[in-house]
C-alpha cells in the first residue's frame, strides 16, 4: 500500500505541475550517438577486404557512386548531417517510371554504358557487371530496366542474332536511339518457354513473318519496358512453317513510332502497380497478324529461306532448343548477382544501428547495452554476415565462368546459375526480414532502405525462372550425371562432383571444437549430405520407374529429395568458392577473420534439419553444432564494423539509421 501511495503521489504531482519530492522518479540522462567508429576497432585492412570480396573494377564502381550522388536526379536528402541517396517511393507510379528514364539518360550522357554492346572481352564483361552491381545497389528499378535493355534485348539480339543484326540494332541499343524489351513471358506461360502459344507463320509471297496471339492465354504478360517507353522487342513464338511447329524462335518486332506511338496491329496495356518495382513499366501485349521482314527471324541456330525452307544445322529439336536458351542464362546470374549487394545493404545498416543502439540495462544505474553485444542479437546476424561473404565468392566464381564460357560450358552455366539464382535470392528475402527485424520500428521506415528492399526484391524469386523449378532442374542434372557415370563406368568429371569417386567421409561419433573448425571435416560433411542424397534420388527415381512410372513422373513424385538436393549441391558449392578464396590469402589477421567466418558459413549449413533429418548428425552433435555456432558468433563482435565497412558501399547508398539517427530524427530535421 506505501509503495502505492508514492506512485499515486508522484503521478499527482506530476499532473498537477508540483515541485517534485525526494520520493519522485529520476530522469535518465538523454541519449546521444557515438559514431561506431570510436569505439570498434580495424584488426585487418578493409580495403584488403573489399578487393577480395568485390574482385574486380573498384575504381569503376567509385566512379559510378560518385555520378550519382553529384545529380539530384537520385533524389539526394540530408538527414543527420549526412547526403543519402535513395528513390522516392511517395512518388506516383508514373512518377517513378519517368524518374527511372532520366537516370538512365543521365548516366548515358556521362559515359557509363559505353563499350557495353560494341565492345568484346573479358574486360567489357566485368565492367558490364559492375556497373549492374552498383545500379542495384541505388535501386531495383534502374537495375531491371537496364538489364532488359542491355542484357535481354541486347543480349539475344547478341547472342541469337548473325552479322547483320549486329550491324543494324547494336550500336543503336547502346546509345538508347533504340529502347528495346523482352517478349517471352505470357499470361499462361512462365517457366515453360517450349509452353509458349504465341504463333507466327512465313509468307512467301512478301517475305515476311506474320505474329499472331492467338488467344488470350498468349498475350505477353510483364514485359518490362513496354508498358511506356520501349520501342522495339524481342517476341518469342512458336515457328510454324508449312504446317510443321519448328519450335520457339525470336523475332524483332517495332512496337511504337519514332513519336512514341505504338504500331499498327499491335495492343499495349500497363500491368498496373506492384509491391516493389514500380519504376519499371510493365505491359501486357498482343499481337494482330503484325508483319515483319524474313531479316527480323534472330538465326544463329535456325533460319528460313525465301521460298519457305526451314533451316538448321542443329536437326534435333531438343538439342536445338538447348543451344537457343542457353544464352539466356546471363539473366538469372545477373539476378544472382544483384541479391547479395541488397543483403550487403541491409546487413550494413542494421549492423552499424545495432552498434549505436542501446536497450535495456543488465543492473541498475549501468548503461543501457548496445544491441550488438547482446548474444541473440550476434546469433540473428552473425551468421547472415557469414552467409554474405559466401555469396559474395560464389558470385565472382559465377561470373568468371560466364565470361570464359564456351559451348560445352554451357550446360555447367545453366546448372551453377539456377543453383545459385535459387540460394541468393532466397537467402537475400531471409536476410532483409532478419534484418528489418533487427531494425525494429526503424526498419519499416521506407528512408531507411531496409524494409523496402523487401518489397523490391521480392520478385527475384521467381524472376528467370521460379527458384523451385529451378533447384529440381539442378537434382534433374545431377541425376543424369550420376547414371552417364554409371553407364560409362567412368568416374565423376565437373560440377564438383570429384568428391563422389573417393571414399565416404565418416563423421567423428564425437565432434569437437577444433574438429568443427576444421575446413577439410566441413567439407567433408557437405560432401556427405550431397552424396547421400544424390544416391537416394536416383534410388527412389528408379523405383517409381520400374513401377512404370515416366521419367517425368518419377521425378515429380521424388520433389522433396530433388529440393534437398538441389541445396546440398549448392551449399558444397558455395562453400568450395569460400575456401578457394581463403587460399588465395597469405598468413595474418585477414586470413584469421575470413576463416572464422568460413567456419561459421559451413556450421549453419551444417545446423540445417537435413543434417538431423537423414542421420548424417547425433542429436548430441547437433547441440555441439549449435554451441559452436555461438562461439563463432562472439568471436566476430570484434570485428562487426570492419566486416560491413568491406563491403565497400559508399554512407550515401545505407539507410539514416546507419549512422545519427538521433540527429535524423531530430524535431530540426523536420
Amino acid at each position: 500500500m506505501e509503495q502505492a501511495f508514492k506512485r499515486t503521489q508522484i503521478l499527482t504531482n506530476h499532473l498537477l505541475q508540483s515541485s517534485p519530492s525526494s520520493q519522485t522518479l529520476s530522469s535518465n540522462a538523454c541519449l546521444s550517438y557515438s559514431p561506431p567508429e570510436l569505439s570498434e576497432n580495424y584488426a585487418f585492412d578493409i580495403k584488403d577486404m573489399r578487393k577480395l570480396i568485390d574482385r574486380h573494377n573498384l575504381e569503376e564502381r567509385d566512379w559510378l557512386f560518385g555520378l550519382m550522388k553529384q545529380s539530384k536526379l537520385f533524389n539526394p536528402k540530408v538527414r543527420g548531417g549526412k547526403v543519402f541517396v535513395s528513390p522516392d517511393y511517395n512518388q506516383s507510379m508514373e512518377q517513378q517510371r519517368e524518374m527511372t528514364l532520366k537516370r538512365i539518360e543521365y548516366l548515358l550522357e556521362k559515359g557509363a554504358f559505353k563499350g557495353w554492346l560494341t565492345e568484346k572481352g573479358e574486360d567489357i564483361e566485368m565492367r558490364k557487371f559492375a556497373g549492374f552491381e552498383v545500379c542495384s545497389i541505388y535501386d531495383h528499378s534502374l537495375f531491371t530496366k537496364l538489364g532488359v535493355h542491355f542484357f535481354l534485348w541486347g543480349g539475344a539480339i547478341q547472342f541469337f542474332g548473325t552479322k547483320h543484326h549486329h550491324d543494324k540494332w547494336l550500336r543503336d541499343t547502346e546509345n538508347y536511339s533504340i529502347k528495346g524489351c523482352f517478349a517471352m513471358t505470357e499470361l499462361g506461360h512462365g517457366s515453360n518457354v517450349r509452353g509458349l502459344e504465341t504463333v507466327t507463320t512465313y509468307d512467301s509471297n512478301t517475305g515476311e513473318f506474320v505474329i499472331n496471339t492467338p488467344c488470350e492465354s498468349a498475350q505477353k504478360y510483364w514485359i518490362g519496358g513496354a508498358a511506356n517507353h520501349a520501342t522495339h522487342t524481342v517476341v518469342f513464338s512458336q515457328l510454324h512453317i508449312n504446317g510443321t511447329n519448328q519450335g520457339v524462335h525470336a523475332f524483332i518486332v517495332q512496337i511504337r513510332d519514332a513519336d512514341g506511338y505504338i504500331c499498327p496491329n499491335i495492343r499495349i496495356v500497363d500491368c498496373g502497380h506492384k509491391i516493389g518495382l514500380n519504376g519499371v513499366d510493365n505491359g501486357r501485349i498482343w499481337f494482330d497478324n503484325v508483319r515483319v521482314p524474313r531479316e527480323n527471324l534472330l538465326n544463329s541456330v535456325a533460319d528460313v529461306s525465301p521460298d519457305g525452307k526451314y533451316l538448321s544445322s542443329i536437326e534435333n529439336p531438343d538439342q536445338r532448343f538447348a543451344a537457343f536458351m542457353a544464352p539466356l542464362t546471363v539473366g538469372r546470374v545477373n539476378i544472382a548477382i544483384s541479391s547479395v549487394y541488397q543483403s550487403k545493404v541491409a546487413l550494413a545498416t542494421s549492423i552499424r544501428y545495432a552498434l549505436t543502439r542501446r536497450a535495456f540495462s543488465l543492473k541498475k544505474n549501468e548503461p543501457e547495452v548496445l544491441l550488438l553485444d547482446y548474444p541473440s542479437h550476434q546469433r540473428r546476424l552473425f551468421p547472415l554476415v557469414a552467409k554474405t561473404y559466401a555469396m559474395s565468392f560464389a558470385a565472382n566464381y559465377l561470373k568468371m565462368l560466364y565470361v570464359k564460357r564456351t559451348p560445352q560450358s554451357n550446360k555447367i552455366i545453366h546448372i551453377v546459375s539456377s543453383s545459385f539464382k535459387a540460394t541468393f535470392t532466397w537467402n537475400n528475402m531471409q536476410i532483409l526480414q532478419e534484418c528489418r527485424e533487427a531494425c525494429g520500428g526503424q526498419g519499416l521506415k521506407t528512408e531507411n532502405r531496409v524494409g523496402q528492399l523487401k518489397g523490391e526484391y521480392d520478385v527475384q524469386s521467381t524472376f528467370e525462372g521460379d527458384n523451385l523449378i529451378l533447384m529440381q532442374q539442378v537434382s534433374k542434372a545431377l541425376f543424369a550425371e550420376y547414371m552417364a557415370a554409371q553407364k560409362r563406368n567412368k568416374v565423376f568429371k565437373g560440377l564438383g562432383l570429384e568428391h563422389m569417386n573417393k571414399p565416404c567421409p565418416v563423421i567423428p561419433l564425437q565432434l569437437t571444437s577444433t574438429t568443427l573448425r576444421c575446413s577439410q571435416f566441413q567439407m567433408d560433411a557437405l560432401c556427405l549430405r550431397e552424396r547421400d542424397l544424390l544416391n537416394r534420388f536416383v534410388a527412389d527415381v528408379s523405383k517409381c520407374k520400374a513401377k512404370g512410372e515416366s521419367n517425368e513422373q518419377a521425378f515429380l513424385m521424388c520433389y522433396e529429395l530433388a529440393q534437398d538436393l538441389g541445396k546440398a549441391f549448392s551449399d558444397r558449392a558455395i562453400f568450395q568458392t569460400f575456401v578457394d578464396a581463403e587460399t588465395t590469402l597469405p598468413a595474418g589477421s585477414l586470413k584469421d577473420v575470413l576463416g572464422t567466418l568460413r567456419s561459421l558459413y559451413a556450421l549453419i549449413c551444417i545446423e540445417d534439419v537435413s543434417f538431423l533429418q537423414y542421420g548424417y548428425l547425433s542429436v548430441d552433435n547437433g547441440a555441439n553444432v549449435r554451441r559452436e555456432i555461438t562461439k563463432l558468433c562472439t568471436e566476430l563482435r570484434p570485428h562487426a564494423l570492419a566486416l560491413v565497412s568491406s563491403f565497400g558501399i559508399p554512407d550515401a547508398f545505407l539507410g539514416p539509421i546507419a549512422f545519427n539517427w538521433i540527429e535524423a530524427n531530430a524535431w530540426s530535421s523536420v
